[in-house]
């Protein structure tokens, strides 16, 4: 299975803001450390905070954050929202009542099967395990470390 563009910059959206721990983040900021146009980061970020994983702060100070903590939002959770479709298969697509085999095919017990381990390993995986995997993440996005308090 492939991930789309706009699955990959919605990870790394949640990313950022999960290392920019405790701060809002704001979308200039995350074009400039992803190198990648403010305007593609708004549109991916209006199903985020529809779907409660971002939440936008508005105003001259605003930005975003999450809307929970990053060990809370699974990469199952953003795959499910911002893939549209997960036929893997071109007869998955189309009307399968075309197929002769549609109540015999092995492909498709097989392919859902393998869809679900995707997705299985997916759900193991949260934005905090992804930030905590990297140390120096903070470093290599531009974020500046914040003082203990």
């Amino acid at each position: 299975m492939r991930l789309t563009r706009q699955t990959n910059y919605a990870i790394r959206i949640l990313m950022y803001c999960g290392a920019n721990k405790g701060q809002l983040s704001r979308i200039a900021e995350i074009a400039k450390a992803y190198n990648v146009s403010e305007l593609f980061l708004f549109k991916i970020l209006q199903p985020l905070t529809k779907a409660g994983l971002v939440e936008t702060v508005r105003g001259r100070n605003g930005g975003i954050r999450l809307a929970r903590p990053a060990e809370e939002i699974t990469l199952v959770d953003v795959v499910t929202v911002t893939e549209e479709n997960f036929a893997m298969a071109e007869c998955f697509e189309n009307d399968m009542a075309d197929c002769p085999l549609v109540d015999s095919c092995g492909l498709n017990g097989a392919l859902r099967k393998a869809l679900g381990a995707f997705f299985e390993v997916l759900s193991q995986y949260s934005i905090d395990d992804l930030v905590k995997s990297r140390p120096s993440i903070n470093l290599l996005l531009g974020i500046e470390e914040q003082p203990a308090a």
